[in-house]
């Protein structure tokens, strides 16, 4: 799922030397070409498999401008290890990251808008280009699409369930006849057991009626319009709650991620809720299995899953801010590159001629591309801060059989306090 990175694991330095003219700045100032290949390093933050994957990249672009390029692999808690860093005058030029940090990164001055032009942007699927947009520009370059889908073992279930109240009918009948030990995997906490998930709860709760915030009139998020707590958000906590420890037994706090992946692929349940980053486990299980949306409630609306987009930003505080803007906008914008990290990790490419390259290369594809149609951005506004701490205790709460009118409630309260909205 949507994972931070906090320890520099390792450092890969790439250096290039050679003629040519800079089109950098360091620390600030126009560096002479003469002087290019000894002053200027552009600077790149990236998980380990993305590091792996930019690494030629990056050597090929320092080779062409005379310069030297360094990839930082940062392993964890990545965004405040880039806030920190920033504020002390050691972060990166060029930054990867989920599209979700960008209204705190702006709202802190740590990541410019992004120089792509309109045929640019109009060669990314729409979800993409609505996620890097904030308040009116583009703030980063993105090049892949996350969403969650229905994981379906095709032994055990054969078909596709229409609704999620037939999945929860065919899980229990599975499970009354022995051959499988729970009715869906469906992460419910967080990995430490200890908080709820949001994240995955997000589909069944806009089935159900249920929104976090309201949209302005151009789309954006809109925080004065608070959903949690309002009488919509009771009902689909209701639903919720009955689907819980105390109602079907379907949704248990003890099931996280990992262990809804665990018995997924050791065939103790027929379906599980995931994302593309659990492909490889379900493959290398070596069963028979299927992807598609993550069903509605009956008669409810579409059950609408959190869409991440993976996105390189410029740093705003960076020392060559001129060579990052292009190497984000030339060189890692191409279809080169969004093919190779497709190539690297099986996710869903932003870039629609990737997309098509990748969706001929694998099936799955298509079916997340599928299952991400009714998804949403997940909110990049800075009040979603004040969302996850109560919103996560208050799934933990239905889950576990407490009241849920107080519940939500408290929820909503805690929320509104935070925004300061109550009163």
């Amino acid at each position: 799922m949507r994972r931070s990175f906090l320890a520099l694991a390792a450092c890969l330095t790439l250096t290039a030397c050679g003629g040519g003219t800079a089109g950098g700045e360091t620390s600030g100032n126009a560096s002479p070409a003469g002087q290019a290949a000894s002053s200027a390093t552009l600077t790149i933050w990236a998980d380990q498999k993305r590091s792996d994957t930019l690494k030629p990249f990056a050597e090929a672009f320092a080779k062409e401008n005379g310069i030297n390029a360094e990839v930082v692999v940062v392993a964890q808690n990545q965004q405040q290890t880039f806030v920190t860093a920033s504020q002390a005058g050691k972060g990166p030029d060029v930054l990867v990251g989920a599209h979700d940090w960008i209204g705190n990164l702006v709202q802190n001055g740590l990541i410019d808008p992004i120089q792509m032009t309109a045929d640019q942007l109009s060669g990314y699927v729409d979800v993409a280009r609505k996620a890097v947009t904030y308040d009116g520009q583009v703030y980063g370059v993105p090049y892949a699409v996350e969403n969650l889908a229905l994981y379906r073992n095709t032994d055990l279930a054969p078909e596709a369930p229409k609704t999620f109240d037939e999945l929860v009918a065919t899980g229990r009948k599975l499970k009354e006849d022995g051959k499988v030990k729970e009715i869906v995997g469906y992460p419910v906490s967080q990995q430490n057991g200890q908080s709820g998930d949001t994240y995955h709860m997000y589909p069944l709760y806009t089935s159900g009626g249920g929104h976090l915030f309201g949209a302005k009139p151009n789309g954006d998020p809109d925080p004065g319009d608070l959903g949690v707590g309002t009488p919509a958000s009771v009902a689909v906590f209701e639903k919720i709650a009955a689907l819980g420890e105390k109602g079907a037994g379907a949704l248990k706090r003890s099931f996280t991620s990992d262990n809804s992946a665990a018995m997924f692929a050791e065939g103790k349940t027929a379906f599980m809720v995931s994302g593309p980053w659990r492909l490889a486990e379900v493959r290398t299980a070596g069963m028979k299995y299927d992807v598609t949306p993550v069903p509605p409630f009956k008669g409810g609306g579409p059950a609408r899953s959190f869409v991440g987009v993976q996105s390189f930003f410029v740093a705003s505080k960076g020392r060559n801010k001129a060579l990052a803007q292009e190497f984000v906008t030339n060189t890692l914008a191409s279809d080169e590159v969004a093919k190779a990290l497709f190539d690297a990790e099986p996710r869903m490419p932003a870039l629609k001629t990737a997309l098509e390259y990748a969706a001929a290369k694998d099936p799955d594809v298509a079916k997340f591309e599928a299952a991400a149609k009714d998804g949403v951005p997940l909110p990049a506004i800075p009040q979603m801060v004040a969302v996850w701490q109560p919103f996560n205790a208050l799934i933990h709460s239905v889950v576990k059989g407490d009241p849920v009118e107080p519940a939500v409630k408290a929820a909503g309260k805690a929320i509104a306090e935070q925004l300061g909205q109550a009163g």
